[in-house]
């Protein structure tokens, strides 16, 4: 492994600084065109809903609110010293596991069936997602701390449970499986890259598989078992779109609106299954209205901004002068990596529909100030080098 500034030396501040333009554009493309989609796929229902005074753009209002406290929180994280960053992980994760627990008490709400977010007056906040920033910043910060303690055997495996608490809580409090699975892959991710070890990396990877396949086999062999809930349903909708399930409706639904686009699309607003025949059109499903009115093409180039977006990330991560910052630009790229892909997979079928939005793009408040601030630490660390 290359050798970085490690925690025991102090981290010197080159007089000059720099700021990654190029990351930014990106970024600011995305954003841009995330407000696009948050008006096009809301500006209907916003303006039949009287509880909002019929407001068209009230959904836009609030996400731009949203990215411009989240664009705040980016500006501080930049330019912050790198050691009060380090300092600032385990609060965060304690914070997080306290946030988690508030949703059983009076301030968690309940949005569609799911009870995951805490009513904080003037908003709504997600704590599964500052979760994920916990664990981007206390892995990083641990691996930083035993980087030379007897040789990683078992500080790996104590680093490797360290998104598990969070796991747990995000799972049996808020039955957010997704995101718990994000957050476990977050940790991995960056456990994998601070030392690979091939051989233990397919193990779990392994483990992981046969246990995921297990449970659909066991799902479509009893599909009554009681234990499966709801998401035994939507496993069942996975394995047969075009059943007449409930749960297989949004997944038909989503799978008939990419095909409806063709290669050019509709054009922009115009749109037809947005207007209250595709559940979720703004949050988890806002892919297949994009594959609607830009078409395949459009659909290409907005993964193509990610991708750029993406190794942008990994080449800030192989230049950083120090493990902390490097570990940390890897747990971001982890996280936009893994939910563009969980995303795109779960509006194409490929994976049992659940609750994943599309980062930067999809309508929350919560994602986009977690993912800001987090991009905010990345260009912390890239202020460092020009390259």
């Amino acid at each position: 492994m290359r050798q970085y500034t490690t925690n025991k030396e102090q981290i010197t501040q080159p007089k000059k600084r720099y700021i990654d333009y190029v990351m930014l554009s990106i970024v600011l493309i995305l954003l841009t065109f995330g407000f696009i989609m948050v008006y096009s796929t809301t500006a209907y229902e916003a303006s039949m809903n009287k509880k909002i005074n019929n407001d068209a753009f009230f959904y836009l209002k609030r996400q731009v609110l949203a990215t411009l406290v989240g664009v705040v929180g980016m500006i501080f994280a930049t330019f912050i010293p790198r050691d009060f960053i380090k300092k600032c992980a385990i609060p965060v994760y304690i914070f997080s596991g306290i946030t988690l627990f508030l949703i059983l008490t009076p301030l968690g709400i309940r949005v569609n069936g799911a009870k995951r977010w805490l009513n904080l007056g003037v908003t709504n906040l997600q704590p599964a997602e500052i979760a994920k920033l916990a664990v981007v910043l206390c892995v990083a910060y641990f691996v930083c701390r035993l980087e030379d303690s007897m040789k990683w055997k078992k500080p790996y495996w104590f680093v490797f449970c360290i998104p598990l608490p969070l796991c747990f809580l995000t799972l049996v409090i808020t039955k957010d499986l997704s995101s718990t699975v994000i957050i476990f892959l977050i940790g991995f991710s960056m456990l994998s890259v601070v030392h690979p070890n091939w051989k233990r990396t397919l193990i779990v990877i392994a483990a992981g598989a046969a246990f995921i396949a297990l449970v659909v086999g066991l799902v479509v062999l009893f599909p009554d078992f009681p234990l499966w809930s709801f998401r035994g349903d939507r496993i069942l909708a996975w394995v047969d779109p075009g059943s007449d399930s409930e749960a297989a409706y949004q997944t038909s639904q989503a799978l008939y609106t990419i095909g409806s686009g063709g290669f050019f699309g509709k054009g922009i607003g115009r749109s037809i299954q947005k207007l209250g025949v595709l559940p979720e059109a703004q949050n988890d499903m806002v892919f297949a209205v994009i594959c609607e009115e830009l078409g395949l093409f459009g659909a290409i180039s907005i993964l193509g901004l990610f991708t750029a977006l993406i190794i942008r990330l990994s080449a800030i991560a192989q230049n950083a002068k120090d493990l902390f910052g490097a570990l940390v630009t890897v747990g971001v790229l982890a996280h936009i990596s893994l939910q563009v892909m969980f995303n795109v997979a779960v509006v194409t079928n490929l994976m049992p529909n659940t609750g994943i939005s599309l980062p930067f793009i999809s309508y929350g408040g919560s994602a986009v100030l977690v993912l800001l601030t987090e991009l905010g630490i990345v260009l912390n660390v890239c202020r460092d080098h020009k390259f």
